[in-house]
């Protein structure tokens, strides 16, 4: 028995001994991998933008390439890369950039802003090049400012006009017997339109042709203005159907050659003054964000705080990534009102709206903070429904000419479950109650009028709510703010021209307008949230719902839209919604 107890503990120490270690040797990799790394950058070297890499709001880090020492470990966020072409405009060491465009991720507002970041590189006297085996319609968007575009011989350039397609789930909804009782206002309101149509509403139809007439406009106009096409042509090459193939893009001045990477190569060798052996040194974003400071006025007192409001509009206290909880979001706030140092706030924006009464919460929390100093709002992709509804307040709102927003309007959906679980799951309920409408909102069962009338008052109440904050926050009047809400989509050059906006411009010009609002000229920027690079951040992604979220999204492919809009309309039963909750998917 001796023996045996001291095999025991023996192995018992070397197990925690064992541990302890892995535990040190895990920590410290983490810890190595987290720290930043020493990058410099050689003479001649070329920065490479891939327009198939999505850009969030803030930088992404890659947990699993940093601790492996693999690109990239990070993507800089849309304000980093904005700011890391402007930095490489005065980089002797960068003399140029090379546009890879295969794919594009983004949507139009956010390529808007990096194009317009690489329009101003292009002025610095340096070279964009572009190259592209196959080109979407996006992604050649962005290489068409280039100073050379050029194609593979057997590859293609995609130039077909855009569509914008729904998915109706009527129909299914009808077959498993579930009733999606449905309460809302605004005419245009199609956020519900899925689930009550089998087709779109004349109303939506109408408010789809014009922004989406807009949005191409503009693809037509800045596309024509870099490769000197007027756009009636370019509108007939895509409505006859004229570019099929890499020479029709050619020989209708898309591109300016049909070229092999290794051809492209070599001409960019050129360029720089390289010898046919001599590699040219190509940096990524990620390896140029980690070789730069791209802090400015480090010593300046005074800060303009940014606000990075992205993804849906959630109640709670969350610090979940790509969501903007309302309790999270009132303390970053807060925090930025109460500094003395911070001058001014730039929101912003890049929601589909979510829960009306987390966007009245921060709506709040912001007009709060602008009775102390000046709010400026600057929009991304979206700032529709609930995102406008955070954003309405401001001094002043800045959006791009792509961006979709308005959609002032509210609805609820309430599934009524009993036919479904009766007849095609055998399941059946029954209870007691204290009081006749205890169990309200009780899915197993349909909602009777009495109280279909309780929840459409509140649907009426929150959108008459809603327009009181358009009128009071844009100075307009209740008749001019009632016949643009609506849930009418608008473009951000139509929002413009309503009044719904102020400016069209980026973050970069919110930034500037919020500084000479604050009468400031000398001041640093103060990011919210705060980048967290710590071991707990980085290991949220190891988490087993982070795992689920990606197996599920790699194996739907295109589907998995679809998927997330079914499990968004799920978790929002009941609650009474200022959102999109279809995603726009124009192509």
């Amino acid at each position: 028995m001796r023996s045996f107890f001291k095999i025991f503990f023996a192995t018992l120490l070397a197990f925690i001994v064992i541990l302890i270690l892995g535990v040190i040797l895990l920590a410290g990799v983490i810890g190595s991998a987290i720290s930043p790394e020493v990058v410099t950058l050689s003479p001649n070297s070329v920065l490479v933008l891939e327009t198939s890499q999505q850009y969030n709001e803030q930088k992404v880090s890659n947990p699993v390439n940093a601790i492996l020492r693999q690109e990239p470990k990070s993507v800089p966020g849309l304000n980093d890369m904005i700011r890391l072409i402007k930095h490489a405009e005065t980089d002797d060491d960068i003399k140029g950039i090379y546009l890879k465009a295969e794919g594009n991720a983004n949507g139009f507002a956010t390529n808007e802003e990096v194009r317009n970041a690489l329009l101003r590189f292009k002025q610095s006297g340096k070279f964009v090049f572009a190259y592209g085996e196959v080109m979407d319609q996006k992604s050649y968007y962005m290489a068409s400012l280039a100073d050379r575009v050029y194609v593979h011989p057997k590859g293609g350039v995609e130039f077909s006009g855009f569509f914008t397609q729904l998915t109706f789930l009527k129909g299914t909804l009808e077959k498993l017997e579930i009733q999606p009782q449905i309460f809302y206002d605004g005419r245009f309101k199609s956020a519900t339109e899925p689930l009550r149509e089998t087709e779109m509403t004349l109303a939506n139809r109408i408010q789809t042709n014009a922004y989406l007439g807009d949005l191409y406009g503009n693809f037509l106009k800045n596309i024509g203005t870099a490769r000197k096409i007027d756009t009636a042509s370019l509108h007939r090459y895509a409505n006859e159907g004229l570019i099929q193939e890499a020479a029709d893009a050619l020989k209708y001045k898309l591109v300016d050659g049909l070229k092999y990477n290794d051809q492209v190569m070599d001409e960019i060798k050129s360029r720089l003054g390289l010898k046919g052996s001599d590699d040219v040194n190509f940096v990524s974003v990620s390896k140029y964000m980690d070789a730069v400071d791209l802090t400015e006025n480090k010593g300046a007192d005074n800060k303009v705080a940014i606000i990075y409001a992205e993804g849906s509009i959630v109640g709670g206290d969350s610090e979940k990534d790509v969501t903007i909880s309302s309790g999270h979001f009132i303390k970053l706030i807060r925090e930025a009102r109460q500094d003395k140092d911070v001058k001014a706030i730039v929101f912003r924006v890049n929601s589909p709206g979510g829960s009306a009464l987390a966007s009245e919460s921060i709506w709040r929390e912001l007009v709060l903070a602008k009775k102390s100093k000046p709010v400026v709002v600057s929009m991304g992709d979206y700032a529709a429904s609930g995102g406008y509804y955070i954003s309405c307040m401001a001094d002043s709102i800045f959006a791009q000419p792509n961006t979709l927003t308005g959609s002032i309007g509210v609805f609820a959906v309430l599934p009524n479950l009993q036919g479904f679980f009766k007849n095609k799951l055998g399941v059946t309920f029954d209870g007691v109650k204290t009081a006749q409408y205890a169990d309200l909102g009780n899915t197993s069962r349909p909602l009777t009028d009495i109280e279909k009338k309780f929840i459409q008052n509140s649907v009426d109440s929150i959108y008459s709510t809603f327009k009181s904050r358009v009128v009071e926050g844009r100075k307009l009047s209740g008749a001019v703010v009632d016949s643009i809400a609506q849930g009418r989509v608008w473009s951000g050059i139509q929002a413009k021209q309503l009044g719904l906006v102020d400016r069209i411009g980026g973050i970069n010009e919110a930034i500037a307008c919020a500084a000479k609002l604050a009468k400031v000229s000398n001041y640093r920027l103060r990011e919210y949230p705060e980048s967290d690079a710590s071991i707990s951040r980085m290991m949220k992604s190891f988490g087993a719902s982070a795992r689920v979220e990606a197996a599920v999204k790699n194996e739907l492919g295109e589907q998995y839209d679809l998927y997330r809009q079914i499990k968004e309309m799920k978790e929002m039963s009941g609650e009474i919604q200022a959102k999109l909750p279809y995603a726009v998917d124009i192509r």
